[in-house]
């Protein structure tokens, strides 16, 4: 019936929701640096509703502020809603900005001890993470003991975290090919430690290179080598896009070794390959693939020392080895975090024999974790009456009136 109830609401919601709701009791507070809501109504259905929110960039260079907010649902338009359902909501700040995924597991399990502490042991649990949070969230469908009884990982980080830093190489290599690596950057495999993207990379750099139209096909093939997104692609992403994803590769990636220890991606056994279908469209604007492909390859030097490599292995690569249910969530066309990480993280279920666990669905969305309301209710009410029932949500659950792509299928991880 909650399921069901969820669906109906979710069908004639978008982000705007009625003014009335449940009267609702809420307890803020900070455990071992990480700042925590909590909201219970006063109709609680025992379920209890954690989110792990995605990344922030870490306040480490001047007139950068940190946001140390703790939302208790990816959106406060859809509280009201949730809160009506009976559902008790949570989130934390984590103790940490930046790549906090390991601040983020603790944080997240700890928040679930606070939360019976104030209001008792609830009869479900559910995790829901986006984009870094869905690395927290697939890390704990991983843990034996884990207090979640489902999850539901969006805009999914599927492949790992060294993968996916493995994929941020491939556009510091590609960018390097295509415009130069200015040496005072670091290199394209060890980014220098205190970068900061907006006054050295992005505009006394980038934004001339961006502005010039005749580089417009220098751009798109870095989106294509890199699998960032297919063709045809929406140019209202255009530059967006990669102004973000240069972003990780430069300053995000710069915290994240300092983390470490050193640097963390490697691309020894890569192959960066174009389809010819790609490298025709590239050759009608002006670019000649080969020679940048033959350039790229040249250049499959980068090894990550093994402390470094295994702190981003262990925060956090996944086992595949999951004992509840676990759904993920995804935009076909994500350029921050291909839907190929999909594929990714079906084949480490499948390897581990758990693929009856999973289920995936998509959404006709474009851009990272771009959902509406009415895609992440009705997402969230699968899960729910996944773990209520036992029943794997079939595709009437996620019907494409509401914008979900019944039968689609992600391309394949590109790289080893």
């Amino acid at each position: 019936m909650l399921r069901k109830t969820l669906v109906a609401v979710a069908a004639t919601l978008a982000l705007a929701v009625p003014a009335a709701g449940a009267a609702t009791a809420d307890y803020s507070g900070e455990i071992a640096g990480a700042p925590y809501l909590i909201r219970i109504p006063d109709n609680w259905n025992g379920t209890l509703l954690v989110h792990a929110h995605g990344y922030r960039d870490l306040a480490d260079h001047p007139g950068e502020v940190d946001d140390r907010s703790a939302p208790a649902s990816p959106n406060a338009a859809l509280e009201p809603a949730l809160l009506a359902q009976g559902y008790a909501l949570a989130g934390s700040a984590y103790a940490a900005n930046g790549w906090a995924v390991k601040e983020g597991i603790r944080d997240t399990r700890t928040l679930v001890a606070r939360f019976t502490s104030i209001a008792g042991r609830p009869s479900r649990t559910l995790l829901w993470g986006f984009s870094l949070g869905s690395i927290v969230t697939l890390a704990l469908a991983d843990q034996r003991g884990s207090p979640f009884d489902g999850y539901l990982a969006a805009c999914a980080v599927g492949a790992g975290t060294s993968r996916a830093w493995d994929g941020a190489l491939v556009t510091a290599v590609a960018y390097d090919t295509a415009f130069g690596w200015p040496a005072a950057w670091g290199t394209p495999g060890d980014v220098r430690d205190d970068i900061d993207f907006e006054s050295e990379v992005l505009l006394p750099k980038m934004f001339a290179e961006l502005a010039n139209p005749l580089n417009f096909g220098k751009w798109e093939f870095i989106r294509l080598v890199t699998g960032a997104a297919p063709s045809p692609f929406p140019l209202a992403l255009f530059p967006g896009w990669i102004i973000t994803n240069m972003f990780f590769v430069t300053e995000a990636r710069a915290e994240l070794e300092r983390r470490a220890g050193g640097p963390v991606a490697q691309n020894l056994n890569h192959l960066y390959t174009l389809a010819p279908a790609d490298k025709a469209y590239l050759a009608a604007l002006g670019v000649n693939a080969d020679l940048l492909l033959a350039s790229m390859n040249a250049k499959r030097t980068v090894s990550a020392p093994p402390g470094p490599r295994s702190y981003v292995q262990q925060w956090a690569d996944y086992s595949g080895r999951i004992t509840k249910p676990v759904l993920t969530l995804h935009t076909a066309i994500d350029t921050l975090v291909p839907p190929s990480h999909e594929s990714a993280y079906a084949a480490t279920v499948a390897a581990a024999g758990a693929s009856g666990l999973l289920a995936q669905t998509f959404t006709n969305g474009a851009g990272h974790c771009n959902f509406t309301g009415p895609q992440l209710l009705a997402a969230l009410a699968a899960l729910d009456g996944w773990v209520a029932t036992g029943s794997k949500p079939g595709p009437a659950a996620f019907p494409a009136a509401l914008g979900f792509l019944p039968g689609f299928v992600p391309p394949p991880w590109p790289q080893p």
